[in-house]
């Protein structure tokens, strides 16, 4: 699936006031884990402060 059809499946778009981000990632490498990690640390701290 691709992000688009994720966002649809999960109905995003309904979720008002919140941020949501999809970061494409590939269970076996690896590959995208450590930015959405980034992405989720940088909002956490973001909604602390």
């Amino acid at each position: 699936m691709n992000a688009a059809e994720i966002t649809d499946k999960l109905g995003l778009h309904s979720l008002r006031q919140r941020h949501w981000y999809i970061q494409s990632t590939c269970a076996t490498s690896g590959e995208g884990l450590y930015e959405g990690l980034d992405w989720l640390s940088n909002n956490i701290a973001n909604k602390v402060s």
